[in-house]
């Protein structure tokens, strides 16, 4: 910048300073530091490709972060919030599971009114997916957690009884007056009374959970321990995925909630089972074409070689032979005789004569051989 345009830059300001001073023209000063202001503005935006950058509308913002107004569960996520579910659980969707948790729903409202000897109500509330250890963090103290074995599927499940419930259940089988809370005294254990009453009442829900699997499979729940602390009930590793079932449980005007925590490794052994829509399901099997096939497989006639006895010669003594050749063969009246079906041997026995026709006596069973083969064409 040269000396010249400096000056004359001073003597532009100071005639402003000048006109401001007089107080004339001053709409023209505030024009005039209206575009020096756009100006620096446009200076400051960054550009992409020579020109300003674009400002995103809404509906673009909204695909970015992955919301929208229509968001059902069902619909696929992206965005930034693909990236926060990420670490959730995909519940799978296992229908038999179901019907046997509205199944103990039933049970449990039978067996716990008969324990209480009070009207009980017993609700499903949901299932779901979650990782253990999201669980673990989750569980709301102070609470009792039950741990117990699946002895036919060798794997554990949790059982988690919380405050409102055990204070409940303590106040309704020690007499406690109907029309009041349950007392509540928090930052302290629970005491030796209270923990045998709240063990009870789990034993009673694992014997119902026996019964509402039993249809289904024969499984036995034994509880092995109680705990107060979800550090000493980890049954499975942090990070595996596991069902989570919330039932709630009303007396009157008290009550709590149960919540049944089974790992996927724990279901495993039979999740074939449970994936049936409906009990005795059986997949990608038609009863009615089976016994079509089964009718016409024992009305099939099959031609039955009896093999007196093999030999191995060379191509050139068969060539060889002639009309009136005698063969000898290694074979008595008395030796067995392979009976075959093509290729497949089927059994042994001893050749013999009824009336005009000869008979085969069989000594044996069918052959393991011949047992496959059959299954295979079956």
């Amino acid at each position: 910048m040269s000396d010249d345009d400096s000056m004359d830059q001073d003597a532009l300001a100071a005639e402003w300073e000048a006109m401001a001073e007089d107080g004339d023209d001053l709409d023209l000063a505030s024009e005039w530091e209206a575009m020096v202001g756009a100006e620096e503005d446009e200076q400051d935006l960054p550009t992409v490709g020579g020109g300003p950058e674009r400002i995103l509308n809404q509906d673009e913002i909204d695909s970015l972060l992955g919301f929208s107004l229509s968001d059902d569960d069902g619909a696929d996520k992206s965005g930034i919030r693909a990236i926060i579910n990420s670490a959730l659980v995909s519940y799978e969707r296992l229908p038999m599971l179901e019907i046997v948790f509205d199944r103990l729903v039933r049970l449990m409202t039978t067996s716990l009114r008969n324990f209480t000897s009070d009207n009980v109500e017993v609700s499903l509330d949901n299932i779901s997916s979650i990782r253990f250890g999201d669980y673990l963090n989750s569980i709301p103290l102070p609470a009792i957690l039950a741990v117990f074995r699946a002895q036919q599927l060798d794997n554990y499940g949790l059982l988690t009884v919380d405050s409102n419930l055990i204070y409940s259940i303590v106040d309704v089988l020690l007499g406690g007056r109907r029309g009041t809370s349950a007392m509540r005294i928090e930052g302290r254990p629970y005491t030796t009374i209270e923990r045998m009453l709240v063990q009870r009442m789990i034993e009673v829900v694992l014997e119902d959970a026996k019964a509402a699997f039993q249809p289904l499979t024969e499984v036995d729940f034994d509880l092995e321990r109680v705990e107060t602390n979800p550090r000493f009930a980890a049954i499975a590793r942090p990070a595996n995925a596991a069902i989570l079932v919330k039932l709630r449980i009303d007396m009157e005007d008290r009550g709590g909630r149960i919540e049944l925590m089974l790992p996927y490794a724990t279901l495993e052994p039979i999740r074939k089972m449970l994936l049936q829509q409906f009990m005795g399901e059986k997949f990608g099997r038609d009863n009615i074409w089976e016994g079509h096939l089964a009718t016409e497989l024992w009305s099939t006639k099959m031609e039955v070689h009896a093999v007196l006895d093999e030999q191995k010669v060379s191509l050139g003594t068969v060539a060889d032979l002639k009309v009136g050749d005698t063969l000898f063969l290694d074979a008595s009246p008395m030796s067995e005789v392979e009976l075959r079906c093509g290729s497949v041997p089927l059994t042994r026995g001893r050749m013999g004569r009824i009336g005009h026709n000869v008979a085969l006596r069989l000594s044996g069973p069918l052959s393991p051989g011949a047992k496959r083969a059959m299954m295979r064409f079956s």
